[in-house]
């Protein structure tokens, strides 16, 4: 049987602010009921220990700043971990670094 659908063919293009990118040291993932969100951060000062004013226990507070949120449907979701375990392991046989 042959198909006479076309097939499809992104074709991506990106502006010269975006392509240069983000740098991000923290990830955040959480969800609503009509997708997934991800948060890129970076940490913006030291982690310093601060103390709970409604607790009184200390903790070590980490100040971040996020640089870009994400927001995808669930199906994409299943596409992206496929696509991130393909560049991992790749990245791993190229550097020999594991995870």
């Amino acid at each position: 049987m042959v198909n006479d659908e076309p097939e499809n063919r992104l074709e991506v293009s990106i502006s010269a602010e975006v392509e240069a990118g983000q740098y991000a040291n923290f990830a955040s993932v959480w969800h609503t009921e009509d997708g997934f969100v991800l948060d890129f951060a970076v940490i913006t000062r030291p982690p310093q220990l601060a103390n709970d004013p409604s607790s009184g226990q200390h903790f070590v507070s980490v100040p971040t700043r996020i640089v870009s949120r994400i927001r995808i449907p669930p199906s994409q979701v299943f596409e992206l971990m496929k696509a991130l375990e393909q560049q991992l392991t790749a990245y791993e046989k190229e550097t020999g670094r594991k995870s």
